[in-house]
């Protein structure tokens, strides 16, 4: 997982199938932010490989350096 040009670049090995990539990346999204993936919603592209999330009550910039962190 990086950023590059402002975009969150992911992969996931969950198939796309009945949603559990979608899952796998909110998941992951959430484990990295330190939140409940239940947060962590796919607002745009559910069944495209590009994808528009949304985190509640985290920040911008707090949320665009924990995803640039590795350690969190």
């Amino acid at each position: 997982m990086g950023i590059k040009d402002g975009v969150l670049l992911a992969r996931v090995t969950a198939p796309p199938v009945a949603g559990r990539a979608n899952k796998a990346l909110r998941q992951m999204i959430a484990k990295r932010i330190g939140i409940a993936p239940s947060r962590v919603s796919v607002v745009q592209g559910e069944k495209s490989r590009n994808k528009v999330v949304r985190v509640e009550g985290v920040g911008a910039t707090a949320l665009e350096q924990a995803l640039r962190d590795p350690d969190g």
